[in-house]
């Protein structure tokens, strides 16, 4: 348990070194607002696609994921959005919704969830995570667009604009566009993956300066509640009833023990980005972040714990 902990912390902790340097860089006067609005439009518009499309083009997606694994997936992602977004209806100020919602159920899979499966269960864990990315990247960025649109006071709500809002949103599109040459093992110049890859090496870090410069103490303290509900509806309670359902139906080892890491992921440092493109409460997003990513050493290993314990993963 002592390795498996500090395997999660040598994973979390280079996010909270660029959080904590973005707070640096904001105090000292090197970053200002400015900034962080157009660094935050850049990964929206450019280098998260490159870092999207390059993970999906990398991936085995011919790799033997049961068709079972990957329609509970959808099913429970549905599922935990509609609690999530339920639950802010009821206790939420409309104006916090979208975030609150977003934040509660869209996981950091791509980083922290794919790299513990790939810890865990070495080359099939990196197999089935892979195919798992490709399906988590569209239902997320589908799910938030559509409940962001919604709540912004920005972005159009009727149903017309939110689907074109959605088919618009540069995630999707690099996740759609890399599809068809990760299934048909399209292969592309060396130079221009290459590019790409410089490109897309920006995104993390560039990401999470711009949450860490927009966190403050203030902050913190006006989103505190709904953070915190938002936190432990992403890190408690969705991973509980979602991983319950998945050994219910009869899911265990690897595909169980992959489907809980993806579920008990933090929240994506992508829901920032988002919530900024949307104009909505980025300051909300960015505390959730802190927060779920705090959280995430404690609560990943006591699942991990319980669910070896039981002998089911």
């Amino acid at each position: 348990m002592l390795a498996l902990l500090l395997q999660t912390l040598g994973i979390t902790a280079p996010v909270f070194a660029m959080l904590f340097l973005g707070v640096l860089l904001r105090r000292v006067g090197w970053i200002d607002p400015p900034f962080i609005q157009t660094a935050s439009a850049l990964v929206f518009n450019a280098t998260m696609p490159a870092m999207l499309f390059l993970g999906i083009y990398h991936s085995d997606l011919h790799s033997a994921a049961r068709p079972a694994v990957l329609l509970y997936f959808c099913l429970a992602t549905l599922v935990g959005f509609l609690l999530a977004w339920g639950w802010s209806i009821w206790r939420v100020p409309r104006a916090d919704r979208g975030v609150y919602t977003q934040g509660a159920f869209r996981g950091n899979n791509g980083i922290i969830g794919l790299a513990l499966a790939t810890s865990l269960y070495g080359d099939h864990g990196l197999a089935l995570g892979s195919v798992l990315a490709a399906l988590v990247i569209l239902c997320y960025n589908t799910l938030s667009s559509v409940v962001l649109a919604i709540y912004s006071p920005s972005m159009k709500s009727d149903p017309l604009s939110i689907f074109k809002s959605v088919l618009k949103n540069p995630l999707i599109l690099s996740v759609l566009a890399a599809l068809p040459f990760s299934w048909l093992q399209i292969a592309l110049p060396g130079w221009a993956l290459t590019s790409a890859d410089y490109f897309a090496q920006m995104t993390l870090p560039l990401a999470l300066i711009c949450i860490g410069g927009t966190l403050s103490l203030a902050s913190l303290r006006e989103s505190g509640g709904v953070a915190l509900s938002a936190s432990l509806m992403k890190m408690v309670w969705l991973p509980l009833l979602c991983t319950f359902g998945a050994w219910s139906y009869g899911f265990r080892g690897a595909e169980l023990g992959v489907l809980f890491l993806y579920f008990a992921s933090p929240t994506a440092a992508a829901s920032f980005v988002m919530a900024r493109a949307a104009s909505g409460n980025h300051e909300l997003a960015a505390s959730i972040i802190v927060i779920t990513t705090l959280a995430a050493a404690v609560t990943t290993n006591i699942g991990i714990f319980l669910l070896q314990w039981g002998g089911w993963m």
